[in-house]
C-alpha cells in the first residue's frame, strides 16, 4: 500500500521558515504529481502547491506565492516544500498527497494521502 510520510513540521515564530518533506516507500515519486494540501482548524481543506509528473509543472495558491517553494530530489526520493516568511495564517495540519498523472492541484486528483504534520506559527 503506498503510504506518503510527512516531516518537517514544527513551531516557528512569525517571518521563519520550515521545510517539510514528503516520501513515500515502494514507489518513485518522480512519476507521480506530488500535493501538498492544509487543513486550519475550523476551515477546509486546501491545495497549498502541487507539482505534476512528466511536465514538472508547479502550482501555489495565491496566498503563498513568492513564500512557498515546491521542489522533487530524485536521488532522495523526496518532495519538499519550502516555506520561508511564515505567518500565523498559515498554521494548520499539512498533509502530503500522491497522484497518477498530470495535477491542477485539486484534492479529488489525490489517491494517496499521508497524516500529516503540523505548522504553528506563533510567536
Amino acid at each position: 500500500q503506498v503510504q506518503p510520510v510527512e516531516s518537517g513540521g514544527g513551531l516557528v515564530q512569525p517571518g521563519g521558515s520550515l521545510r517539510l518533506s514528503c516520501t513515500a516507500s515502494g514507489i518513485t515519486l518522480e512519476h507521480y504529481s506530488i500535493g501538498w494540501f492544509r487543513r486550519a482548524p475550523g476551515k477546509e481543506r486546501e491545495g497549498v502547491s502541487c507539482i505534476s509528473t512528466t511536465t514538472g509543472s508547479t502550482y501555489y495558491r495565491d496566498s503563498v506565492k513568492g513564500r512557498f517553494s515546491i521542489s522533487r530530489d530524485n536521488f532522495k526520493n523526496t518532495v519538499y516544500l519550502q516555506m520561508n516568511y511564515l505567518k500565523p495564517e498559515d498554521t494548520a495540519i499539512y498533509y502530503c498527497a500522491i497522484a497518477w498523472g498530470y495535477s491542477y492541484c485539486s484534492a479529488v486528483e489525490y489517491d494517496y494521502w499521508g497524516q500529516g504534520t503540523q505548522v504553528t506559527v506563533d510567536s
